[in-house]
C-alpha cells in the first residue's frame, strides 16, 4: 500500500495493490443513446430512468442529435414554403369569381340548423342534446365494427360499447331535461 500512497503504512485489512506496468484493457460498453427530457404528447417532464410517460403513457423519444436537428429544419422548413404555398393558391381561388357561378342544391337549405330546429321541434340545448346522443349510439354501433381475437378483446369491446351506450342515455336524459315544456 505503501508504493501507492506515500508514507502510509500498512494495515491488516488492506490488502496491498501493486502499480501494474501494463494497464488492464476496460471493456467499451456501448453509450446509450440520450433519451428526450419532456414528454412530445403531452409536455410531461419524463420520470428518472422511465421509458415511457407517467401521464398519458407515450413512448420516450430519443433526443435528436445535431444533425438529425438540421434535417428537421430543413424538413419544417419545406413544410413552411408548402403551406404558404397552399395558402397563396386557397387566396387565388377565393378571389376568383368561379365560386359565385356555382349554385348549391336546391336541397341543401334543409341542412341548416334552423331548418332542422324548427322541423325536430326543439329548443338548442335539447337538439345539440339529441345529436350529441346520436353521435353516441353511431359510436357504439361502430365499435360493434372492431374484432376481437380472444375473449380479453371481446370484453374489452363490449366495454367500450356499453360506454358508448351510457354517454348516450345521459345525453338523451339532459336533452329531456333541458327542453322546455309547452302549455299549449
Amino acid at each position: 500500500m505503501s508504493d501507492v500512497i506515500h508514507s502510509t503504512p500498512q494495515d491488516f485489512w488492506r490488502p496491498p495493490s501493486p502499480i501494474l506496468e501494463e494497464p488492464i484493457p476496460v471493456p467499451v460498453q456501448p453509450v446509450a443513446p440520450p433519451m428526450a427530457e419532456a414528454c412530445p404528447r403531452c409536455g410531461t417532464e419524463f420520470l428518472l430512468g422511465s421509458k415511457f410517460c407517467h401521464s398519458c403513457g407515450g413512448r420516450r423519444p430519443e433526443a435528436l442529435s445535431s444533425t438529425t436537428r438540421e434535417d428537421a429544419a430543413e424538413i419544417a422548413s419545406l413544410w413552411e414554403s408548402a403551406i404558404v404555398g397552399v395558402r397563396s393558391l386557397a387566396a387565388g381561388i377565393a378571389s376568383s369569381r368561379v365560386w359565385s357561378k356555382i349554385k348549391p342544391p336546391a336541397w341543401l337549405h334543409y341542412l341548416h340548423f334552423h331548418e332542422i330546429k324548427r322541423w325536430v321541434g326543439l329548443p338548442t340545448a335539447s337538439l345539440i342534446a339529441f345529436v350529441v346522443g346520436l353521435g353516441c349510439v353511431a359510436g357504439a354501433l361502430l365499435v360493434g365494427l372492431l374484432t376481437a381475437r380472444n375473449l380479453i378483446d371481446w370484453q374489452a369491446i363490449q366495454f367500450y360499447r356499453a360506454e358508448w351506450l351510457l354517454a348516450a342515455t345521459a345525453s338523451f336524459v339532459a336533452g329531456i331535461l333541458l327542453k322546455k315544456s309547452s302549455e299549449d
